[in-house]
């Protein structure tokens, strides 16, 4: 049964991608051995440990039962530019943990499950966060030691994990830029597509590691995201071009390597992303060129589409400028299914996949 929101907290317009909308604004059963080898691999600091706990308990998670909104939580964390709207709701769900009256480990589950199918509902157009909000539920309720505590002492030991699991999630962006350096060389050029957080950490990585490399940048229109990502890079003295959408295939024989971002990566080992990928993806394979995707694991979902219609429609509004006859038709999909033959590489916090074992890792993560 649909948990019902309350009508403030509902999305004010159901046609409209929220997820998307917030793009525009602002430009996983993990085991305990992965989390050590993440930490080795980024280098783990006590005060970013410190900062990440203060900063959740100052953003309303201290608040009673009655007076608590998981929505309202999680939409004060998104508001942070840097921060990815997964990594928002597994914060959000954690302090819902932190304030909850429950006076056993049932009732604190049903909780749990009723704010996990709020923020699902809040967007459904947004993969990573339903991704996000299922992969914290069984990673930080799956444990049978519960069973035999008392409940003070099993909240607490689940508010831990709930904190742990935000803390991977959050430091997922370092581990695959570190991983990828070794696929960066000198005198390279780098296609990108749009803004995606986790590829700018990728390649502000590289320039710091005093790489020497160039970006063409799309546009990445409607919303012209592309150009954000461009002036991020130019502030790292990293040499941009800035190329209309259409230019790719003009521009692809120079090119050594396509980077993407993804909004999800799902069950076949393909990736759905932002309008155009796909094409981009279709000249770089027909031209040899490497297409690689940077993707945070809490972006691994349970999805099979068969085609390009066959996901839940995200959709956004298109300013041409001019106006339209009202006759006309606009396409206003905000993204795209690129298929696993397209791709050569998925960097993940997991490690480095190719498209075919991505079906395992899935498996994996929510068994």
């Amino acid at each position: 049964m649909a948990t019902e929101i309350p009508q403030s907290h509902q999305n004010p317009d159901p046609q409209i991608s929220l997820y998307y909308q917030t793009r525009a604004a602002h430009h996983a059963v993990v085991t305990s051995d992965w989390l050590a080898q993440a930490q080795a691999a980024v280098g783990h600091h006590p005060e970013d440990a410190v900062s990440d706990n203060s900063s959740l308990k100052s953003a309303g998670g201290e608040e009673s039962g009655n007076g608590y909104s998981v929505v309202n939580e999680f939409n004060n964390w998104r508001k942070q530019p840097d921060l990815a709207e997964a990594v928002a709701a597994i914060r959000a769900l954690a302090s819902v943990i932190r304030s909850s009256q429950a006076t056993t480990m049932m009732e604190l589950e049903i909780e749990l499950k009723k704010a996990s199918d709020s923020l699902k509902s809040w967007d459904t157009t947004s993969i990573s966060l339903t991704a996000g909000c299922d992969l914290f539920m069984r990673y930080v309720t799956r444990t049978s030691a519960l069973e035999y505590e008392d409940f003070n002492s099993a909240k607490s030991r689940l508010l831990e994990r709930a904190e742990r699991f935000g803390e991977i999630s959050y430091k997922a962006r370092k581990i695959i830029a570190m991983l990828s350096q070794d696929f960066i060389f000198d005198g390279c050029t780098i296609l990108v597509h749009g803004f995606s957080r986790v590829v700018l950490e990728v390649l502000r990585t590289a320039a710091q590691n005093r790489k020497l490399f160039r970006v063409f940048c799309t546009e990445g229109r409607p919303d012209r995201t592309g150009l954000r990502l461009s002036n991020e890079l130019a502030k790292h003295d990293v040499p941009v071009k800035l190329l209309i959408d259409s230019a790719v295939a003009y521009s692809m024989d120079e090119v050594d390597i396509v980077f993407v971002g993804a909004d999800g990566v799902v069950e076949s080992g393909g990736i759905i992303n932002m309008m155009g990928t796909y094409q981009i993806a279709l000249v770089a394979k027909s031209m040899n060129k490497p297409v690689y995707v940077a993707a945070e694991s809490y972006k691994f979902a349970r999805l099979y589409p068969l085609d390009q219609k066959d996901m839940v429609p995200a959709i956004r509004p298109i300013d041409f400028g001019v106006p339209l006859p009202s006759k006309v038709e606009v396409e206003t999909s905000a993204r795209d299914y690129t298929p696993p033959q397209y791709l050569t590489f998925l960097f993940t916090d997991l490690g480095v996949l190719s498209p075919s074992v991505v079906s395992d890792e899935l498996i994996q993560l929510y068994l």
